[in-house]
């Protein structure tokens, strides 16, 4: 049944129309998203559409990046990315791709509803194959077509920078701060080389088709040139350990490049999830999201406000 279209609704149908998508019937609004609201919406001829809407206007960088990504690995995995028909500061949109998440969230709570079996083996083993194919693309070719040349490709020092921003501006509490320490300094948990990563690869990010086969990736806002734990940490806290260790099997069968403490950082990679929406909270000067950002680092609601 269709839902009473409100203002929001009622806004993202003019700004489709104004670059050319004359919308019809039922629109989801998705709100999850840190950096852009999303809508589901068919266009007058059945096709349906995904519409992205920047939060705020330093966003718009990152989605030319993304669009310029978008472009490089297309036909280079063998999986399916979304293919932008609109990129401008005030819409994203681009045809929807015919598969469903592995998992659905709902924004008003609850537990997620996977939609594949989580100890399915076409899943791990597809998704391992693109996941490897994805690291296994040239990282001076990828710098090039996303014109990331000024950008630090060195993960552990910018971890490093993270951490010290992220203590001088908002504060860490000393226990939580000292297991990541101690990771930094171990010369043999991090790689000795980079990859071209996704940056926020979690199951709702993973597109799947009846057969629980991995078909398509997306939402690629956080790519970039680094290491490859950090496209493995979402699996570990959807999947579990024995999960992580299924598909590292499997992306190494598939031709992935793995290291002896891989298993290892991952999991510290994880851990270190609180610097990563530390600096979400900083960028967007939110106070919500800075005080959950406090409250994830041990510090008192008043530290760095």
């Amino acid at each position: 049944m269709e839902q009473p279209r409100d203002s929001n609704d009622t806004q993202l149908r003019q700004l489709a129309q104004q670059h050319g998508i004359d919308l019809s019937g039922p629109m989801e609004i998705i709100e999850t998203g840190l950096d852009f609201r999303v809508a589901l919406a068919d266009d007058g001829d059945g096709r349906p559409w995904v519409l992205r809407v920047p939060r705020r206007a330093a966003v718009w960088p990152k989605a030319e990046r993304e669009e310029r990504l978008l472009r490089f690995v297309r036909r280079r995995l063998p999986v399916a990315t979304p293919e932008w028909r609109i990129c401008s500061p005030e819409l994203i949109a681009y045809p929807r791709l015919p598969f469903a998440t592995a998992v659905s969230v709902f924004p008003e709570g609850g537990e997620p509803a996977w939609n594949i079996d989580k100890n399915s083996r076409a899943f791990v083993e597809s998704f391992a194959t693109a996941l490897a194919a994805l690291h296994a693309l040239d990282v001076e070719e990828a710098i090039a077509a996303i014109d990331d040349q000024a950008r630090s490709h060195d993960p552990r020092g910018r971890f490093s920078e993270d951490l010290e921003r992220v203590k001088r501006e908002i504060g860490i509490a000393e226990a939580v701060e000292r297991p990541w320490k101690v990771w930094l300094d171990d010369d043999a948990s991090w790689p000795d080389f980079t990859v071209l990563t996704h940056g926020d690869l979690h199951a709702g990010h993973v597109l799947v088709n009846a057969d629980d086969r991995a078909m398509g990736i997306i939402d690629w806002t956080e790519a970039e040139i680094g290491d490859p734990a950090t496209d493995f940490k979402f699996h570990l806290m959807g999947f579990g350990e024995e999960g992580l260790d299924r598909l590292i099997d499997e992306y190494e069968a598939a031709g992935g490049r793995t290291w002896p403490k891989m298993r290892c950082h991952v999991a510290s990679r994880l851990s270190a999830f609180p610097i990563t929406y530390a600096l979400f909270a900083l960028e967007s000067s939110d106070e919500q999201h800075l005080g959950e950002a406090r409250r994830q680092l041990g510090v008192e609601p008043n530290v760095g406000a």
